[in-house]
């Protein structure tokens, strides 16, 4: 059992940034893929940024740029986040999935929230 907690969202006004932090239980790194997700209200949860066990990034459309994926040798996650917009208000989720065994886990979310 695998459990994340996520921290480090709040307001924010259009063009700042924020970092969110996400602690997972155990250094599962070696074994898990680890995402950010974020839901909108009435919207889809969607990927935001990935980061494999193998250190390979990626993310969500038209993301790359502002948001920045990171991970230390420890157990945390985060989210570096810059030039927010409106659009980027939504509650933001960690992630951890382990494809060999078929195990996902998810945090309990934070909300962002990006208004003037």
């Amino acid at each position: 059992q695998v459990q994340l907690v996520e921290s480090g969202g709040g307001l924010a006004q259009p063009g700042g940034s924020l970092r969110l932090s996400c602690r997972a239980s155990n250094n599962i790194f070696n074994l898990y893929d680890m995402a950010w997700y974020r839901q909108a209200p009435g919207k889809q949860r969607e990927m935001v940024a990935a980061i494999t066990k193998e250190g390979n990034t990626k993310y969500g459309d038209s993301l790359e740029g502002r948001f920045s994926i990171s991970r230390d040798n420890g157990n945390m996650i985060y989210l570096h986040m810059d030039n927010l917009k409106p659009e980027d208000t939504a509650v933001y989720y960690c992630n951890a999935k382990w494809s060999l065994m078929g195990s996902v886990y998810w945090g309990q979310g934070t909300q962002v929230t990006v208004s003037s």
